[in-house]
């Protein structure tokens, strides 16, 4: 690594941080600020407040770490202009090129622990900040439905190997914060979508390799694949303590329906949508959720070719603070297309990559633009 190279990452890389901290101090007083309002109700105290916004900043900083790479870069290169060190360098036969170069090496470390946030860290703190909130509360999980949650899965003839036999609706009342799922209630219908066999459970437990115990069962069997539609059908009543069911249903699948798509790594959005696709279920917003998780890192080297154009602009008076604020605008803006391209990608049926990828290859465009027009002056 040469000495010029390091200058630029030390420098760089304490630009970042200090505008990283100063969006998650900002976003956390935010946040305790709309915690305040649940401090005192059903066991939700201030420390389980402060708790609940400590695991949300992982989220965070995957979130904010390109627009924190912008305004980092930004400043850096500021300075340098405004201390006439880029102009020394450029007068010692530092090109632009070289230049790109040099920030597309110092990104790699930002895309790094991007990527590190945002498929180890980020997903598994919002999960722990929500059993925080549920277990102070003493609450359950269940959705915003009367009828609680619903999933699709096929039944096969040999566990999760064989043939397709028919098909199961897998519901339950609630989830509890340590995974019991609770009222489970299972219709299952044969190849021919005949009512075959209605199961009902007080609990189910997850033993793990696709398989749970369902506690105080109930089956009702329908003779021949016979549905209420034939009232003579004669039916097999059987009540036993335990049962197990081997299903693609698990856990994780479960906590999907709660998750906010772009709080969950990649690999959870593929192995959710696999699974909907195998059900004939609509998978295009975790389409567009996966590959958003696959691009969304590398927008940090999109946001480090926006700043470069900033090191060849030079202002009299405040050019360090406008360059900032036109830093911020920009990080801004670009957060504004990428969420507004994912709904409009939603409601428009555009291919979920086009979607996902637009944004940084537009803001891409813009940055090429802006050098080649800085370069020409």
């Amino acid at each position: 690594m040469s000495v010029l190279q390091r200058y630029f990452m030390s420098e760089i890389v304490r630009s970042v941080l200090f505008a990283l901290l100063a969006f998650l101090s900002l976003f956390a007083f935010f946040d305790l600020m709309g915690e305040m309002q649940s401090v005192g109700r059903n066991g939700y105290q201030i420390q389980h407040a402060m708790l609940f916004v400590l695991l949300g900043m992982p989220g965070y900083v995957y979130e904010l770490m390109p627009i924190a790479t912008l305004i980092g870069t930004i400043y850096t290169l500021a300075q340098f202009a405004s201390r006439s060190e880029f102009t020394i360098m450029r007068v010692s036969s530092l090109s632009t090129m070289m230049a790109a170069k040099i920030l597309i090496k110092i990104g790699l470390l930002f895309v790094c622990v991007t990527l590190l946030f945002g498929e180890l860290l980020a997903p598994k703190s919002s999960e722990m900040a929500q059993k925080v909130r549920l277990q102070a509360q003493g609450l359950s999980v269940s959705q915003q439905f009367r009828s609680g949650l619903w999933a699709k899965d096929q039944i096969r003839a040999a566990g999760l190997d064989g043939a397709v036999i028919g098909t199961r609706f897998f519901n339950a009342q609630s989830i509890t914060s340590a995974g019991q799922l609770e009222s489970v209630r299972l219709y299952e219908l044969d190849g021919e979508f005949h009512l075959a066999k209605i199961i009902t459970a007080e609990t189910g437990d997850y033993l793990g390799k696709n398989t749970w115990q369902l506690n105080d069962v109930t089956e009702t069997v329908f003779a021949d694949g016979k549905t209420q539609r034939d009232i003579t059908a004669p039916l097999a009543i059987r009540k036993s303590a335990k049962e197990t069911l081997v299903s693609e249903i698990t856990p994780e699948i479960l906590s999907v329906l709660f998750s906010d798509p772009d709080r969950m790594s990649a690999y959870d959005l593929l192995a959710y949508t696999r699974h909907l696709e195998a059900n004939n279920q609509r998978s295009e917003q975790y389409q567009i959720a996966f590959w958003k998780k696959l691009v969304f890192p590398l927008s940090v080297f999109v946001m480090m070719a926006m700043a470069l154009p900033f090191a060849y602009l030079h202002f009299r008076a405040g050019g360090v603070s406008l360059k900032i604020f036109a830093g911020i605008m920009i990080g801004v803006c670009f957060l504004l297309v990428n969420n507004l391209f994912a709904h409009l990608g939603l409601l428009n049926s555009w291919p979920p990559f086009f979607t996902a990828a637009f944004p940084s290859f537009f803001f891409l465009s813009l940055a090429v633009t802006a050098l080649y027009m800085v370069e020409r002056r």
